[in-house]
């Protein structure tokens, strides 16, 4: 029994090879040419300076995406791939790679905001300070 599983499994892998080898080929070659290209025009109408901007890039990177898992399907490839993978990785250093993250960082509230959490605090802590210090003196004259 073990061993005609470990045969399926061995038949399973090599079949697996070959429609990935398959899909490599052929799915990097239609993914550059069918999604890419259409991306690079939507890419080309934007100012250089909106590609950093993620409301000017969204669709454009959206409709990529889906290309990508489109091809893939018709394919019959895995999506998503190895191959996936390094493809958007090229276009992120050719096309995102002067973006800073300051768009996207966690900034502080603004002070108005942020301030009553730090003197509201700071006050119930003197608030209580000053009640025990009060409390203890007035009980050391009751016995």
């Amino acid at each position: 029994m073990f061993k005609g599983n470990n045969l399926f499994k061995g038949a399973f892998a090599a079949n697996l090879s070959v429609l990935t080898s398959a899909c490599s080929n052929n799915y990097e070659y239609a993914i550059e040419e069918f999604c890419l290209g259409k991306f690079k025009l939507d890419m080309e109408l934007l100012d250089q300076h909106q590609w950093c901007t993620w409301e000017d890039t969204v669709e454009s990177y959206g409709e990529l995406t889906n290309c990508t898992f489109l091809v893939a399907l018709k394919m019959n490839c895995f999506w998503p791939n190895s191959l996936v993978d390094e493809f958007f990785i090229r276009v992120h250093r050719h096309y995102f790679h002067d973006c800073s993250l300051t768009g996207r960082l966690l900034h502080d509230p603004p002070n108005r905001i942020l301030g009553p959490f730090i003197v509201v605090p700071i006050l119930v802590t003197l608030l209580m300070t000053a009640l025990v210090v009060w409390r203890s003196k007035r009980s050391e004259g009751i016995v």
